[in-house]
This record gives structure tokens, sequence and C-alpha cells, in this order.
């Protein structure tokens, strides 16, 4: 990695009003939180990832939780400017935030906006009130609507999250919710199947039979409707579950695919930096206690063998549909792709129609990509 290279910056905020029972991320609910105490230790975890990256061009910030909207508009815009004060930012930088679309934070998005904010992403998760209900989500349909209405009058770039393959769905169900979806005219959609996390509250449902998921062949159908869909309206599958209008791809996801480095702040915040892997400690108590006493809330800085940069590789590019790229492979994971990869194995998938491989790179194709991890487990050396 040089500082040519793109750099990325995720800035964490953990706190939720509510914890939806699919949830296995970092994300927690209190009763209060000091606004100036945690802006202050931002900016102290900033600078200190900052000062271990030096003279890298800044390509994109990401907001992440949680719930990102909970924050102060006037805490975001002192992020960006340290951010772009310790790095100087590309001049297209993006700048995304994730949004729930209750009524209190969309009467910030303007705030946002003048903030720095150029990308908004919602988290609809359903267009479906029954279903909302199932995911556990504080917001009903006519709640989304009315945020993405005021998401597209403010912002110039606006996604919205989907999550389908959830019990009782229909084939004939998720076609007109994602033609629906389409219709909205966001120039991105992130659309996730359910998976059941350990130890979220679905995971306990699920164990005594209350939560009964979509069989193999319903799951597999609802993956290809998806991507003839999105196709067919012009927003094709740039990464398994992700979907952009040519040139509005997340830009921020993409150095992550790519495996490009990326600073992570905030409360189980991940990074990598010149292969090394960093991991904040997870609790928000517990990272502002390291703030305190060190001047950040690292967990963990890992150097990463090259085996395991170069799994990390494999893994995050195959799920792009441009696949994995040779030359950018080698200067990231530090091994060429054809090392890293069993000929036999390769030859066979390819036989199969499962894959591409040529000098320039590899990648799945539209049959491979359904079965991504078990054509991983079988490529890898």
């Amino acid at each position: 990695m040089t500082s040519a290279d793109p750099l990325a910056l995720y800035v964490h905020w953990p706190f939720c009003v509510t914890k939806c029972p699919y949830c296995d991320f970092n994300s927690h609910v209190r009763a209060s939180v000091d606004q100036a105490q945690w802006q202050a230790a931002l900016l102290a975890d900033l600078a200190f990832e900052a000062a271990r990256l030096p003279g890298r061009k800044l390509a994109s910030i990401f907001f992440g939780g949680g719930t990102p909207s909970l924050m102060p508009p006037a805490t975001v815009a002192t992020i960006i400017e340290a951010a772009c004060q310790h790095w100087a930012p590309d001049g297209d930088i993006e700048i995304t935030l994730e949004a729930n679309p209750s009524s209190v934070e969309a009467a910030r998005f303007a705030g946002f906006a003048s903030a720095g904010v150029n990308r908004l992403s919602l988290g609809v998760q359903a267009l479906d009130d029954d279903a909302l209900k199932l995911l556990g989500r504080p917001h009903d349909v006519a709640a989304a609507l009315a945020a993405l209405d005021v998401a597209q009058a403010t912002f110039g770039r606006v996604s919205f999250d989907l999550i389908y393959d959830r019990p009782g769905m229909t084939r004939e169900g998720w076609q007109a919710e994602l033609a629906r979806a389409i219709g909205f005219g966001t120039s991105h959609l992130s659309l996730y199947q359910l998976t059941i996390e350990p130890g979220t509250r679905f995971a306990a449902l699920h164990a005594r039979g209350a939560l009964v998921m979509p069989d193999e062949d319903t799951s597999a159908d609802l993956f290809a409707i998806t991507q003839d869909v999105t196709a067919a309206a012009g927003m094709p599958a740039y990464e398994i579950s992700n979907h952009a209008r040519p040139g509005q791809e997340s830009r921020h996801n993409l150095v992550y695919w790519r495996y490009g480095d990326y600073a992570g702040i905030g409360p189980g915040a991940h990074g990598r930096r010149h292969g090394v892997a960093t991991l904040r400690r997870k609790k928000p108590e517990a990272w502002l206690a390291g703030i305190a006493e060190h001047g950040h809330g690292m967990e963990s800085e890992t150097p990463l063998t090259i085996p395991e940069r170069t799994t990390e590789a494999l893994v995050m590019g195959l799920r792009l549909a441009e696949g994995l790229n040779a030359a950018r492979f080698a200067a990231r994971a530090g091994v060429t792709l054809a090392e890293a990869i069993r000929p036999d194995a390769a030859a066979r998938l390819a036989a199969q129609g499962l894959i591409t491989a040529d000098t320039q790179g590899l990648r799945l194709t539209a049959a491979g990509w359904p079965l991504a991890n078990a054509v991983l487990a079988e490529i890898a050396r």
C-alpha cells in the first residue's frame, strides 16, 4: 500500500433507540449520551489514527452505527473538518451518513447536509408494515417514505436498505416490493438476505422453532429475482448485496472490497492500515475509558500474516462483480493471485461455469455468485 492509494475513514456511533432482533452489530441503547464528551473522544481517536497514516489522500468518510443520525449535526461537521485537516480530501470526497427514517432524525437532514454529508443511507428495511414489526423497526412505511422524500430533496445521492428472504416471504411479494423500491428513483440500493446471527433474539426464536425461515429453494429464487429485477432496471449488482446505477457505487465500501486501507474510529471499529488490523474497544464505556487513559480507544493492533491478508483479499474481492484484479491483489495481499489459489480447483470451477479467470484477474460468474462461500472454500490455498 502506498500513499497514492485512497484512504477511507469509518466513524462508528454505537447508539440506537432500540435494538433490532436480527442485529449483531455493535449497537447499544442508552438513556442519555454526553454529546460534548463523545465529540471530544471521537476527535482524539481520529487524531491518534491520523498520526499513523500521514500523507494520505482521503477519499471517503462513512458515519455508521448504531444510528449516526442520532448525532448532532454540529458533531458531524466537527469530525469532517478535523478529518480534512488531518488528510487532504479528494475534490469529490464521498461523505455518507446512515440514518433511520424517523421524523426526529429526518428533521436533522438539512443540518447534516450543511455539515458536509453528501450521501445518505436510509435504513428503510421493508415496505410492509407487518414486516417492519417483525423486524423490530421503530417506524412504519409511511414514516419511511416521508423520510425518503426529505432525503432525496436534501442530498445529491441517496441509498436505502431492504431486508428480504424474510419469514413468509413469497417470490411474488418480493418482486412487487422490489419493483416499488426501484420506482422511488434512488441511485443505490442495499438488498440483504435476512440471516440468523448468533446471539440475537431472532437466533433464540429460530432455535425453538418460533421463527421459520424460507427454504433453500425459495431463498435461491429470491436472490435470482433480486439480480434480474435490478439489472433490468439499470441498477445491477456491483457487489453481492449492493446495486447501483453506473457511477453511483459506494466509493467508501469499494475501498473495503478492494482491500484498501481504511481507518476505523469509535467503539468496536475495525481498520486496516499497512497490513495491520486495528480494533477499537467494543463497549462504549470501555472505549471512553481508553480515550481518557491513553488518548485512543484501541483494543488491538495486529500485524497480519501473508496468509491472513491473502484470505481477506480473496473474501472481499470475490464479492464484487468486477472480481479480483491481479495487480491490485498482489500489491495488497503480498502474493500473486496465481499463488493464492489452487490451479486445479480454479480449472474445475471455470469448467463448471462458476468463475472466469485469466492473467488480469478472477471473478465469479452469475451462476457462481450465489455459491461464493463454497467457491472460496475450494479455490483458496
